[in-house]
């Protein structure tokens, strides 16, 4: 099919990593276009629902994970999953985040061929292909007091899953996600929590910690104040999971105490997985860089982002996906327009699925962030993906 399809009401963007062997990989964006904003949820809902379907038929593919940006989930996250109760097998992951361009409703999926999938007892969601297990987590979350206690019972509990799948933290996970309501309260109990629980695991700036992006998005619930999504691998020998640090950009997290890896990679027999972690304007002495201009945070985030590819001998045409964070959704027309440009297939690039979303990075003075993943194609000693 089309790497990218528009209509007037919707747009389609994906991404397919294809080296020939059973396993082939698809990323997906479905968005609605200003066309639609006259639209009611359920009508934008169902276009998005009636895209997806489409497009895995087309595909043959299983899918893997979705993940669902939404304006108001308070009013929109039940009927959303009227959608998705017959398909318990793979994970769903529902945040509000609403689409920068004023839209209700997006969808960025996974789908792989070759794969089985099913639902744990743990609580995981499995996808099995060869002698490997992905393990996918998604919208954990629970009502305890305050950020800190929500996020430590939220990864205590996710060790305990790992545990009975025969995993742990410090080995297997590879990248977590945190929706924090009211970011700039509430970031400080995540951090600190999720400082706590690291060390129990092993996992400090003399160790590793793990890929992840701590970001603001809200669950349906306004009580819940820690949203995570996690993502694990199993079983990975020693040295198959690297650490991306592009010390000449940025510092180390710990230097501010914040217990995250810029990015972390996998290598399998026949590819390797990149997974960059929220990435904004920041030097490498931890500062934020050219403060109030959104274009110039843009293009810095960029280049902090390619060092971090780079140092996976990894580029920009490698990406599978990008998700972009705006603070102020003013700002959709201006990056919108740098983003088309960049990764909208000009330029002799090859386009690139991403979606921008209206979520407020975790220090005020950035005005934008950017996580992605990326795929390329090489030949090691692992086993084949």
């Amino acid at each position: 099919m089309e790497n990218n399809r528009s209509s007037n009401l919707t747009k389609i963007q994906l991404n397919t990593f294809d080296n020939g062997t059973e396993v082939r990989e698809h990323h997906v964006m479905i968005s609605l276009t200003d066309a639609s904003r006259t639209l009611t949820y359920a009508d934008q809902l169902r276009l998005v629902a009636e895209e997806f379907k489409a497009t895995r038929k087309e595909l043959g593919a299983k899918t893997v994970f979705k993940r669902y940006f939404l304006s108001d989930a308070a009013n929109q996250a039940d009927e959303l999953m009227s959608y998705e109760l017959e398909s318990p097998e793979y994970a769903v992951s529902i945040v509000q985040q609403a689409p920068a361009n004023g839209t209700k409703v997006a969808l960025w999926a996974i789908l792989m061929t070759g794969v089985a999938t099913k639902a744990l007892p743990s609580g995981l969601h499995e996808v099995s292909h060869g002698p490997y297990r992905q393990l996918w987590s998604a919208s954990c979350s629970n009502l305890a007091k305050d950020s800190e206690r929500q996020t430590k019972l939220l990864l205590n509990e996710y060790v305990m899953r790992l545990l009975n799948e025969g995993c742990t933290l410090e080995a297997n996970c590879v990248r977590t996600w945190f929706f924090v309501n009211d970011i700039d309260n509430h970031y400080a109990g995540v951090v600190k929590a999720r400082n706590d629980v690291f060390v129990t695991q092993n996992l400090t700036d003399q160790t590793h910690f793990i890929a992840s992006t701590g970001i603001g998005g809200r669950h349906a619930n306004p009580r819940v104040l820690s949203l995570m999504d996690a993502y694990a691998v199993t079983p990975l020998a020693k040295g198959q999971m690297g650490y991306l640090y592009a010390a000449d950009h940025l510092n180390r997290t710990s230097d501010y105490g914040v217990s995250f890896e810029r990015g972390t990679y996998v290598d399998y027999g026949d590819r390797r997985h990149v997974l960059i972690s929220g990435t904004a304007s920041i030097n490498n002495k931890g500062e934020i860089m050219h403060r109030g201009d959104i274009r110039q945070q843009c293009e810095r985030m960029w280049e902090n982002v390619e060092a971090l590819l780079n140092e996976a001998n990894c580029s920009f045409d490698d990406m599978s996906e990008v998700v972009c964070y705006l603070r102020d959704p003013a700002d959709y027309a201006v990056v919108n327009q740098l983003f088309e440009e960049k990764f909208g297939g000009n330029a002799g690039r090859k386009a690139t699925p991403f979606i921008l979303v209206n979520a407020p990075v975790c220090r005020p003075g950035w005005l934008i962030e950017m996580e992605c993943m990326a795929t390329k194609a090489i030949s090691s000693d692992y086993p084949q993906f």
